[in-house]
C-alpha cells in the first residue's frame, strides 16, 4: 500500500488537523483567514468546475486564498497535461503547508514545476501571464469595500478574455450580520455587497448552491468578456458617472 493511499485513509484525521489550524490562524489574523473550517469536498468540486470544463486542453490556473489546501488538493488531479497552477496565499504558515502539498502530491511526480506556491497578496501579485481560470478563496467580506474592488479588478485583469473566475459566499451570512454586527460593520458589509453585486451584474454567468458544506455556500462564476475593447468602454463610462 503506497503512502498516498494511506494518507487518504487518514483523511478524517487530516481534516480535523486542518480545522484546528484554521481556528488558530483565524484567531491570529482574520485578514488572511476568513473561514473557521476548510472548504468541504462538495464546495471544492464546484469551485473547480471551470477546469473540468476546459479538459483536456492545457489550462493556466490561479488559485488565491488557498488556506490549508482543501481546494488545491482537489484541483491538482484535475489539471490537464501541460497546465500550470499558481497558488497565492498571504498566510505564511498556510503557504508553507501548500509547498509541502505541491512537493509531495503523486499526480505531480516528474512535473513539480507545474504548480508554484507564492506567499503574498493577490492584488500585488505580478504573474507575468494571464489565466484561463481563477479560483478565489479569499475572505472578501473581511475587507473594506475599496480593497474588495481592487481585488476583483485585479482578478479581471489577470484573466484572458473569455476566462472565468469562481468564488464562494456563505449562505445566510447577510442576515446574521444585520442582526449581530455593529452599525459601522453592517455599513461596511453592505458596501462590500454592493461592490460584489456590481461585478455580478457585469460578469456573472452562473451561480450554484452548495448545501453539503459547513456552512452552505453559493458558488459564483464570472467571465471576462471576449471583447476587451467593449469592456474597457464600459469601465470608462461607469467611471465617468
Amino acid at each position: 500500500m503506497n503512502n498516498w493511499t494511506t494518507s487518504y485513509e487518514r483523511a478524517p484525521a487530516r481534516r480535523r488537523a486542518e480545522g484546528w489550524m484554521f481556528l488558530l490562524e483565524a484567531a491570529r489574523d482574520m485578514r488572511t483567514v476568513g473561514a473557521l473550517t476548510p472548504s468541504g469536498r462538495a464546495l471544492a468540486h464546484a469551485l473547480t468546475r471551470p477546469v473540468r470544463d476546459r479538459a483536456p486542453h492545457p489550462t493556466a490556473v490561479l488559485e488565491a486564498g488557498s488556506g490549508t489546501g482543501a481546494v488545491t488538493r482537489a484541483l491538482i488531479p484535475q489539471l490537464p497535461l501541460g497546465s500550470r497552477l499558481d497558488v497565492v496565499e498571504a498566510n505564511r504558515r498556510f503557504a508553507a503547508r501548500l509547498r509541502v502539498l505541491a512537493a509531495s502530491h503523486p499526480h505531480l511526480a516528474g512535473r513539480r514545476e507545474q504548480v508554484r506556491v507564492h506567499q503574498g497578496y493577490v492584488e500585488s501579485f505580478e504573474a507575468g501571464r494571464r489565466y484561463d481560470v481563477i479560483i478565489s478563496g479569499l475572505p472578501l467580506t473581511n475587507f473594506p469595500p475599496q480593497h474588495v474592488d481592487r481585488i476583483m479588478a485585479r482578478y479581471m485583469d489577470l484573466l484572458h478574455p473569455g476566462g472565468t473566475l469562481t468564488y464562494f459566499a456563505y449562505i445566510g451570512t447577510r442576515r446574521a450580520r444585520a442582526l449581530l454586527a455593529s452599525r459601522a460593520e453592517a455599513c461596511r458589509h453592505a458596501a462590500v455587497d454592493e461592490v460584489m453585486s456590481d461585478y455580478q451584474r457585469r460578469y456573472a454567468v452562473g451561480r450554484w448552491q452548495v448545501w453539503a458544506n459547513l456552512p452552505p455556500a453559493y458558488v459564483w462564476q464570472l467571465r471576462r468578456p471576449q471583447d476587451v475593447s467593449a469592456e474597457r468602454g464600459l469601465r470608462q463610462a461607469e467611471a465617468g458617472r
